[in-house]
């Protein structure tokens, strides 16, 4: 397995966990959980921490594709852009996570605020996990990319 291989296997994750973490979450509000909440960080912490691994191997398939003639580098590099703003993204979510989760354990009055931009500020991150993950299949995915604005 090489890591072109590894990264088609990973690179749904992050976003899959941002998914995962909303619904638990929202969970959590609706059960009125904290401890359904904690998860919902947890999930983002471990979203973040994929997203590091999921970009490392993107980078290295990167240069396992640069020299099939068939694969547009403007696809590829345009795909790098975006992922690296949803790892930015993904990574303030999980930061922004581990603070909620400190802030929750501790019981703080402002715990609830701090879930609710927890929530909003995952649909950001996963306009841009959408956002990578569409560019990231163009490279070899004929069926998504428009073909009617191509020509």
């Amino acid at each position: 397995m090489n890591n072109a291989h590894l990264h088609l296997i990973l690179n749904h994750l992050p976003i899959t966990f941002v998914i995962l973490g909303f619904i638990v979450m929202v969970g959590g509000f609706l059960f009125r959980s904290e401890i359904v909440k904690r998860l919902a960080y947890i999930i983002f912490i471990i979203g973040a921490i994929i997203g590091l691994y999921t970009f490392y191997t993107g980078e290295n398939a990167q240069q396992l594709l640069e020299g099939i003639k068939e694969i547009d580098n403007r696809v590829i590099s345009t795909h790098q852009q975006i992922a690296l703003v949803f790892l930015a993204f993904l990574y303030i979510l999980g930061l922004f996570s581990l603070i909620g989760l400190i802030v929750n354990w501790k019981k703080k009055s402002y715990s609830k605020i701090i879930a609710l931009i927890t929530i909003l500020f995952s649909f950001v991150v996963l306009y841009y996990g959408i956002q990578t993950g569409t560019t990231g299949g163009e490279i070899r995915h004929l069926e998504i990319i428009d073909l009617n604005n191509s020509k």
